[in-house]
């Protein structure tokens, strides 16, 4: 396996944002959805995260409905200086509704969330503020004026969106500068590059993608062969039992490039990422989560990987191949 990167390149966040690292730590199976947890090796995931140079951490109000944001505290607070904190609003999940999925992007609740997730937090001021989903209920004006009123007001320093279209991240940029649209990219997931992608590269906009490693279906065959209850993989379309035996298959044939260059299916994973993000002149700083330190030094170690030409030819066609929607 690739030796761990300790110098970690730097990618500009939008067009007057911060130098962070080019890689980031998702933080939401640090407190739920892909099974038990284990806070004293996250945290010592979070330590470790930040010697390497990962120096954005993503979390969500509904992750763990405020636990995750609260796990985060200690964390952000003894780092401050050195830690970008991005977070989310936009589900009207709570402790007391767990099951509400609805979408809300009203201002009066945008200004509502930030304010909880200020205290969760800890923190004075959000680095980096996104709204987690978009509501055609709102007008979008609306929503990014209310977002643009945390900025004036000191809440927020800068503007994200997650899984917008083209022309909504172009509407709101007109509203707002957005700094980051956080959407799913790997080998398996594509769609944004036909319009997203481009949007973002003409407006200076860092993406982020998450769900890098296709939810750990691109760490390989290792991967585990049954989920347990609590690890929320076992309803999406792409891990039921028929597809995700199609989509094995594939991940099989990055597993043989993986051999070949002696790294890790994951590794590749992340390297086409950057090698594909490249292509499409995009700064990109995607967010694979986890809750080990041994996974999070391979997934730094990837920034380093350069693919050839043949490699990228040869996983260019998995994507299409994929059995069983994304969510």
């Amino acid at each position: 396996m690739t030796s761990e990167n300790k110098s970690l390149p730097q990618v500009q966040l939008g067009q007057d944002g911060p130098m962070i690292g080019a890689q980031g730590l998702g933080c939401m199976g640090m407190s739920e959805f892909y099974g038990e947890t284990d806070q004293a090796e996250s945290r010592l995931t979070l330590e470790r995260a930040l010697d390497l140079g990962v120096t954005l951490f993503d979390t969500a109000d509904m992750y763990g409905v405020g636990a995750n944001e609260e796990f985060l505290a200690p964390f952000v607070a003894a780092n401050r200086d050195r830690v970008t904190i991005a977070t989310k609003f936009g589900f009207r999940r709570t402790p007391e509704s767990p099951d509400d999925w609805s979408i809300d992007n009203r201002p009066e609740f945008i200004r509502a969330a930030i304010d909880r997730s200020l205290q969760r937090l800890g923190v004075d001021v959000i680095d980096l503020y996104y709204m987690h989903r978009r509501s055609d209920s709102v007008p979008l004006e609306d929503s990014i004026g209310a977002m643009a009123d945390l900025v004036k007001a000191g809440k927020v320093k800068w503007l994200g969106l997650s899984a917008v279209s083209a022309a909504e991240l172009r509407a709101a940029h007109a509203v707002h500068p957005i700094a980051a649209l956080q959407s799913e990219w790997s080998i398996f997931t594509r769609d944004i590059e036909d319009d997203v992608v481009p949007a973002a590269a003409e407006l200076g906009v860092t993406v982020v993608p998450y769900s890098p490693l296709g939810r750990g279906m691109l760490t390989g065959r290792a991967f585990a062969t049954t989920l347990t209850d609590t690890d929320a993989r076992q309803n999406f379309p792409r891990f039921s039992a028929e597809n995700r035996a199609a989509n094995m298959r594939l991940v099989a044939r990055i597993e043989e490039i993986a051999a070949a260059r002696g790294v890790s299916a994951a590794q590749i994973a992340l390297a086409w990422l950057y090698a594909q993000s490249r292509r499409l002149k995009v700064k990109t700083v995607p967010i694979p989560g986890t809750r080990k330190r041994s996974r999070l030094m391979e997934n730094v170690a990837a920034a380093s990987i350069l693919l050839t030409e043949p490699e990228m030819e040869a996983l260019a066609p998995l994507a299409s191949a994929v059995r069983g929607i994304t969510v």
